[in-house]
């Protein structure tokens, strides 16, 4: 770039930040310009010993001129194309969700013209105040009234790849002899094979993950003697010497006994079990819909997907017949599966439906497809593929339904996610081999053509006409 080009460009940036340019003035230096826009942006991550979100921590630190400048022309590329800060929401819904991770066009040209002005440092007497970050061993919620851990630690043997576990934590009345309201959660892996938790009522950690706090007036109910199971995945390269110890932990902070909390936070996972994404499908979708009993809120959404996963998309379709986008995210990254939690919450009236759709892509132009010749259905495994669309909630009446659907909820048995969960050669049907025990007794009910398996078709007719109740989410 030409000096009189640079010229320009740092001219036209001072102005869009309000500077009056002097003739003097040529260069965006990094204290007068670039280090303001880290501090705000950047280094609750980029920063020594730095936040740990949801197992991603930054590769290194940008606190200082020295730290920050060998990586300028990184810097520059990546906020160019928008790769950091990782926010994976459409431009669209920009300004609605609290944990936002966006830069403005005016800060993005400021760091680009940084590197292509070369990385001047500037004079130190320019630079604002010194942010004060926690240590790393404090908790971004505050200090904790309670840290939970599963009752033992957990290996992750050399010669494992992907491995799901379930841990337990007792809790005893020594560790909750009352229900409380829980304010703020923040789950924290507890060594580098930890891809993701899920442990009800707890909520969820996934890759780039920030703790979750609620506004004054709202939390989770986490009651006396409700054990925690958590659902462990851990993934990591397999070799002599890369197993690790791990103790994941959740800190906890609660509302003061007897204090106002007007609404409960609950949800749904809108998960769907019964998908065939063929070989090669770029653009394989399905849908999965939950319907509002109540007048209700809104409070967040979360998708979560494997190595194939392209898209989602929240859709409301209100009674009126009227639909809305709430949340779309056109290019999922499996490695910052983030929570988007609206700053107000979304209010939808009885009757609202929301609808989920779920895009993979199992081509070979996926680069992080693992084998575009295979057809994939719904496994634990991370080279299998999962589709939920997490949606947390409030209900205004007061009603209070599980926290995440299960194969035996209210509504009775659903035998499409066991026949996924024990479809162990992932041949998309269960034999009586790999039926768990207490099913075998109805057996041959389900499996209405005889031929000794019960197939996905099988398994949906059979959650309709057995259930109890209306299945809310199909």
């Amino acid at each position: 770039m030409h000096s009189t080009s640079r010229i320009v460009i740092a001219l036209a940036l001072l102005g869009a930040f309000g500077f009056h340019a002097h003739a003097e003035v040529t260069f965006i230096t990094f204290y007068g310009y670039v280090l303001p826009i880290l501090e705000k942006n950047c280094q609750v991550c980029h920063r020594m010993k730095g936040a740990n979100l949801g197992g991603m921590i930054a590769p290194m630190a940008l606190t200082t001129y020295e730290e920050a400048r060998p990586w300028a022309k990184a810097i520059a590329t990546n906020v160019a194309s928008r790769k950091m800060p990782p926010w994976s929401a459409a431009p669209e819904e920009h300004g609605l969700f609290v944990n936002e991770r966006t830069l403005t066009q005016a800060e993005i040209d400021t760091l680009v013209a940084w590197a292509e002005t070369g990385a001047v440092r500037g004079d130190p007497a320019d630079a604002p105040p010194a942010k004060a970050w926690p240590a790393a061993a404090d908790w971004l919620i505050g200090e904790p009234d309670l840290i939970l851990r599963p009752d033992a630690p957990y290996v992750v043997e050399d010669a494992a790849t992907d491995v799901y576990a379930y841990l337990k934590t007792t809790m005893t009345d020594v560790i909750l002899p009352v229900d409380r309201v829980i304010r703020a959660i923040e789950i924290r892996p507890g060594s580098s094979a930890v891809h993701h938790i899920v442990a009800p009522p707890l909520g969820a950690l996934t890759p780039g993950n920030d703790p979750t706090l609620y506004p004054d007036g709202v939390g989770v109910l986490l009651k006396r003697g409700q054990d925690i199971t958590w659902q462990m995945h851990y993934h990591k390269e397999p070799g002599p010497g890369t197993g690790v110890r791990d103790e994941s932990s959740a800190a906890i902070r609660f509302y003061p006994p007897g204090a106002q909390v007007k609404y409960l936070v609950q949800g749904n996972d809108l998960g769907r079990y019964d998908f065939v994404i063929p070989p090669g499908d770029a653009s394989y979708a399905i849908t999965a819909e939950f319907t509002f009993d109540h007048d209700s809120q809104i409070v967040s959404f979360m998708p979560h997907f494997h190595l194939r996963g392209k898209s989602a998309l929240y859709e409301a379709v209100y009674p009126d017949g009227t639909r809305e986008t709430l949340l779309s995210v056109p290019r999922y990254d499996f490695n910052w599966q983030s929570t988007y939690q609206y700053k107000d919450f979304k209010k939808v009236p009885k009757g609202t439906k929301v609808v989920y759709t779920a895009l993979w892509d199992n081509s070979p132009a996926n680069p992080f497809n693992p084998d575009s010749s295979q057809t994939v259905r719904w496994g634990e495994p991370t080279t299998d593929e999962m589709s939920y669309g997490y949606l947390s909630f409030i209900d205004e009446s007061g009603e209070q339904e599980s926290f995440f659907d299960d194969a035996n909820g209210k509504n009775g048995v659903n035998f499409v996610i066991l026949v996924a969960l024990s479809d162990k050669n992932r041949d998309g049907k269960m034999s009586e081999v790999e039926s768990p025990a207490e099913m075998l007794g109805f057996f041959h009910v389900v499996d209405a053509n005889g031929d000794g398996f019960i197939d996905m078709n099988e398994a949906r007719t059979a959650t309709q006409t057995m259930r109890v109740g209306p299945a809310k989410q199909r």
